[in-house]
């Protein structure tokens, strides 16, 4: 039976880029923030975030990740809104797709907010990265092009890494990628004989 192993850490920690090399070894990866900007552009979805946003979050007649980035990481009733929305979405896309991995012994699920989106509990174990704050703040600044105010707000709307370690099986600790692949490759190494 294929395990289900949940990737999760803050904004910047490095998850994506640990997800990539468990995708390099051949490890099936659900990347959930890629899959659910794609699930933005589904007419159902978009019509749902019209209902609750308004015409204002879109442009040239697509949802503007953008412009809804800055209503809901401002108001957490308003993320918490757009979450309703898309996570059930996730969820359904996320089990048509293991589908095609049933024979797979192990496949990652990769999700920023896994605990908080309740996506945890399909998962048998979890891995958290985690990484500085600076480091944080540093790479998603060079990455995304934003103020480091707009980073502490998404922070803010995020749980820690305390909270997150807590309900964690493993930790990867990504100050320093090769030693963070090592860690990575030691965890795969207790999946396969567990």
């Amino acid at each position: 039976m294929t395990k289900i192993i949940g990737l999760t850490g803050g904004i910047g920690s490095g998850k994506t880029t640990i997800a990539n090399y468990f995708l390099s070894l051949g490890i099936p990866v659900y990347i959930a923030d890629a899959e659910s900007k794609k699930l933005l552009d589904h007419s159902d979805i978009s019509e749902k975030i019209k209902e609750k946003f308004g015409d204002t979050v879109f442009e040239n007649g697509k949802v503007s990740r953008e412009k809804l980035a800055r209503i809901v990481f401002d108001n957490k009733s308003k993320l918490d809104a757009l979450n309703a929305i898309i996570h059930p979405a996730v969820r359904s896309h996320f089990q048509r797709w293991l589908v095609n991995y049933k024979e797979a012994p192990i496949i990652i699920k990769e999700a920023a907010i896994l605990f908080e989106s309740g996506s945890y509990v399909d998962c048998d174990k979890i891995i958290t990265v985690i990484a500085p704050l600076k480091s944080r703040i540093e790479r998603v600044m060079l990455r995304d092009n934003i103020p480091r105010r707009n980073i502490l707000k998404r922070i803010k709307n995020q749980l820690t890494d305390e909270q997150r370690i807590a309900k964690s099986d493993f930790i990867i600790e990504n100050i320093n990628l090769e030693k963070a692949m090592l860690q990575a490759d030691q965890i795969l190494k207790k999946l396969t004989i567990q």
